[in-house]
């Protein structure tokens, strides 16, 4: 739909601000991840150009269908088990799976050290519930915004990019709020 459309290109345009939050501290590789539609489900190669992943990014286009969260997640550890990864950040509006699979797929991630960042478009209460829980017992983080605020998706997005590339400490350094509503959740 066309409202899903707009936050999606918003946040094509806002990924320029991870790889800008890490200058100085350290290269950003990141995966692009969507699903969409009926089962389909998409994982670029790991990228370190912003550029690159822009392209990528202006190619897609939104499809309805059932979100496929635990799929993500299954992913992401299928990776963290060949590479570390130093952070995943889910963006979205929607859940429709079971909230104690994904919970205990997170619980896998804190136990692998992955933290899960989650950030929530929209007010929807069994959404937030879910993703706060996902987040607290991955040791990652959640946060809310709106369509209208793509200043803070961008703020968070260079929040976790920092923490991404130079842990703890980077955010510690960074001093923005973002990168403190970040560390109030953290594990240390």
């Amino acid at each position: 739909d066309v409202y899903k459309r707009q936050t999606w290109d918003s946040a094509s345009h806002l990924q320029q601000e991870m790889f800008s939050a890490t200058a100085g501290i350290g290269a950003l590789v990141v995966q692009l991840c969507y699903f969409r539609g009926f089962h389909e489900f998409f994982a670029s190669q790991w990228l370190n150009d912003s550029q690159q992943l822009a392209r990528i990014m202006g190619k897609v286009y939104c499809e309805g269908g059932r979100t496929q969260i635990a799929r993500l997640l299954q992913h992401a550890q299928a990776e963290h088990s060949k590479v570390p990864i130093k952070a995943l950040v889910f963006i979205g509006d929607a859940m429709e799976e079971n909230p104690d699979t994904l919970c205990k797929l997170a619980g896998q991630c804190g136990l692998r050290q992955l933290p899960l960042f989650l950030f929530q478009e929209g007010h929807n209460r069994s959404v937030e519930t879910t993703f706060r829980s996902m987040a607290k017992l991955s040791g990652g983080a959640y946060a809310r915004f709106d369509a209208n605020s793509a200043d803070t998706l961008a703020a968070l997005l260079g929040a976790v990019a920092s923490f991404a590339a130079g842990g703890r400490a980077a955010l510690e350094n960074s001093g923005s709020d973002s990168a403190k509503l970040l560390l109030t959740q953290i594990k240390p």
